[in-house]
């Protein structure tokens, strides 16, 4: 008997991998960029590595970076300097996470961009680059890597690829971004009610809940449900599908006043669980102007550093970065250096000691004293090596922060330190930075879900009805 022959596989087509050429500035905005490109190639060219060299004085994040890009360059070139030509593999130092090779400009290159632009300008001549490889390797995708919004539109009004750098970028959208509070659905009892366990302890209710959203929930999240049985709790354990809900405090009844200030609704009520809870290390709060994000946490800090000496001093300090103009050098030691930048926190403290009218003009006046010696405004520029203990430190405009110096920051905290990160990521100023790839945005997606961290997003906008009606129609 015959046998039947076997179908032959069909033949594999080897797609080419892509060839990556990336600007300066990608390598300032992130060192390890280097090892971000899996099994393609990328190519530097010199004019690129001029600029980087340019760059690599001072003291500043760009600088630091321009260095550490470099280092990264010398222990990737120096092991095949003999065959440079032929590329410099990125394996063994990428820990496997890249396989392409590395290649550097090594002679002069005649392209017909130099007829259109000037070619005295490094953004051109690394245009020109990215011409000459296309004419030499058609075969291949040749793509331009920049951070740069115009230098990518020359590109593409050259016939050329060019993308965004966006390996750091923590969501594409961020509309997805975790809120920390969820609504729950109606039949939400009906669906998870069934061999429900409920008690009292603390003077809290807890609720032992089973059910298909009790895997999509995390720990801390605060969940809420209005109607004739309304319901305001915080996520305090997951197992499995089932859950464990605890009732929050009621922050906007009087007897529950933070230092004289009530929560407005149901976010800030929510804040103000998070920021006066003991057991969470790390608290984000992220909304709009007016929200009351700065007011909640100074008020909270107070009374837990004052009132219930938890904490033994509140350390402020938020990122330099003027809206407008700068307005040069300021004189005086390192806290009067920072008080112009302070103002949120000057008009906070003027509401927080208003709050006792019984105290009179005098005991204002002490109230006031006291909460001076206990705030403290530092810079950001000096918090590299400290660690605080017993301190309750507040990061302001953190969104103006990237995700490697809110890492610096977070990580200076010592036991008994609480971490709070306020800010607004709609209202980003340092450059190259955006919604998708904040240092706030980083950590609000990277704690989540952790027992001793929790998140708030505020909605509504408590300052003013001017504020308000500005903020929705400008």
């Amino acid at each position: 008997m015959a046998r039947t022959p076997r179908p032959k596989a069909p033949p594999t087509i080897e797609v080419p991998t892509k060839l990556f050429v990336l600007d300066t500035n990608v390598l300032m905005h992130d060192p390890s960029c280097l090892y971000r490109f899996q099994e393609h190639d990328l190519y530097l060219p010199m004019a690129m590595l001029e600029e980087l060299d340019h760059n690599k004085k001072g003291m500043s994040e760009v600088a630091r970076n321009a260095r550490q890009a470099t280092r990264f360059l010398d222990e990737i070139v120096r092991e095949c300097e003999a065959n440079l030509a032929d590329g410099a593999p990125l394996v063994t130092h990428s820990h496997k996470a890249a396989t392409g090779r590395l290649y550097l400009q090594t002679h002069a290159v005649h392209s017909d961009v130099a007829a259109m632009l000037p070619f005295g300008k490094v953004d051109n001549q690394i245009l020109g680059v990215v011409s000459w490889l296309q004419h030499k390797q058609p075969e291949r995708q040749v793509i331009l890597v920049s951070k740069d919004i115009n230098m990518r539109i020359k590109a593409r009004a050259l016939g050329m690829l060019a993308e965004d750098y966006t390996n750091d970028r923590v969501l594409e959208d961020t509309d997805l971004l975790y809120s920390g509070v969820r609504a729950l659905p109606a039949d939400f009892w009906d669906q998870h009610g069934k061999g429900m366990e409920s008690w009292q302890q603390s003077g809290r209710t807890y609720y032992r809940v089973t059910g298909p959203l009790c895997t999509e929930l995390l720990v801390n999240e605060f969940v809420w449900q209005d109607g004739p049985n309304p319901l305001n709790a915080v996520v305090t354990r997951i197992t499995g599908n089932t859950a464990e809900l605890m009732t929050v405090t009621d922050y906007s009844h009087q007897k529950n006043a933070v230092w004289g200030i009530l929560a407005r609704n149901r976010e800030q009520n929510y804040a103000l669980n998070a920021l006066m809870d003991p057991d969470i290390d790390f608290v984000s709060l992220l909304g709009q102007a007016g929200t009351g994000k700065t007011l909640l946490t100074l008020a909270a800090a107070l009374a837990q550093c004052l009132e219930k000496k938890i904490y033994s001093e509140i350390i402020m300090t938020r990122v330099t970065v003027p809206v407008g103009e700068d307005i040069g050098f300021l004189p005086g030691t390192e806290e009067e250096k920072m008080t112009p930048w302070m103002g949120a926190l000057e008009d906070n403290l003027d509401v927080l000691q208003k709050t006792d009218d019984s105290a009179g003009e005098w005991g204002r006046a002490a109230t006031q004293d006291l909460i001076r010696s206990r705030v403290k405004v530092k810079s950001l520029n000096f918090m590299r090596g400290r660690t605080f203990l017993n301190k309750f430190l507040i990061i302001d405009e953190a969104q103006n922060l990237t995700s490697k110096q809110m890492k610096t920051l977070v990580t200076r905290a010592g036991p008994g330190t609480k971490v709070v990160c306020l800010g607004n990521i709609a209202q980003i100023d340092t450059p190259y930075l955006t919604e998708g790839n904040s240092g706030l945005t980083f950590v609000v997606d990277r704690f989540k879900g952790w027992e001793h961290s929790s998140h708030v997003t505020l909605a509504r906008g408590e300052r003013s009805r001017l504020a308000d009606y500005a903020s929705q129609i400008l």
